[in-house]
C-alpha cells in the first residue's frame, strides 16, 4: 500500500499499527449455492474451501480467504430489515481502474442492478446488493497524491464529478456496448 498524503482529522492517544488492513469479511447467508454462483460465476472469485451447503470461501490471487459464507445460523433466513443496525457495506478494492470495469462489465453482461455509483476523489465506486441484500462497494483507489486534500492535509470526499461520464467510460474500458 502507498503511502498516504491524509493528515487524520482525530487521532487515537495511542494509534494502532498503520500496516494494519482488513484480511477478510465473514457473512451470514441464506443459500451458499446463491452466493456461489455471484461472487464465484459473476465477479470472478475463486473457491478455496467449501462445507457443502454450510460454508464458503473466497479467495482472489490465492489468499486463504477474502470473502467467507456460513449458513450457520441463517439458512433459508432474510436480510435484516431496514432500520436496524449492521453491516453497510463490504468493499471491495480492484488494484486498478481496468480491474474495477471489468467487474462493471461482469454485473452489466449477469443483468445484475446497480443501486449506485460515484466517484469520491479517493476512489470511484459501484454500489449494488448481494444475493443476501448485503451492500457492496466495488472500488479502486486513486494514487493517494491524487486525493483531494484541504489546506490542512485533511481529507476531502468529494461528490461533484460526472457520475455518468465515469460509469460511460468503465462500460468502454470494459468492453461492454449499451444501446
Amino acid at each position: 500500500m502507498t503511502d498516504t498524503t491524509v493528515t487524520p482529522v482525530g487521532q487515537a492517544e495511542t494509534p494502532i499499527d498503520p500496516r494494519v488492513d482488513i484480511g477478510h469479511v465473514h457473512l451470514k447467508t441464506a443459500d451458499i449455492q446463491r452466493v456461489r454462483d455471484f461472487y464465484v460465476g459473476v465477479l470472478g472469485f475463486d473457491v478455496v474451501a467449501e462445507m457443502g451447503d454450510q460454508a464458503l470461501f473466497l479467495s482472489a490471487g490465492g489468499y486463504h480467504h477474502h470473502l467467507g459464507f456460513n449458513t450457520w445460523e441463517s439458512k433459508g433466513g432474510s436480510p435484516p430489515p431496514p432500520g436496524t443496525t449492521g453491516l453497510y457495506h463490504v468493499a471491495i478494492r480492484y488494484p486498478t481502474r481496468e480491474a474495477l470495469a471489468d467487474a462493471l462489465g461482469r454485473l452489466v453482461r449477469a443483468d445484475w442492478p446497480l443501486d449506485g455509483a460515484n466517484d469520491h476523489g479517493t476512489h470511484e465506486a459501484l454500489y449494488l446488493r448481494d444475493p443476501d441484500g448485503n451492500g457492496l462497494e466495488l472500488a479502486w483507489d486513486r494514487d493517494p497524491a491524487e486525493w483531494p486534500v484541504d489546506a490542512e492535509g485533511h481529507l476531502r470526499f468529494d461528490r461533484g464529478a460526472d457520475v455518468n461520464r465515469m460509469l460511460r467510460e468503465l462500460l468502454e474500458l470494459s468492453g461492454v456496448r449499451r444501446e
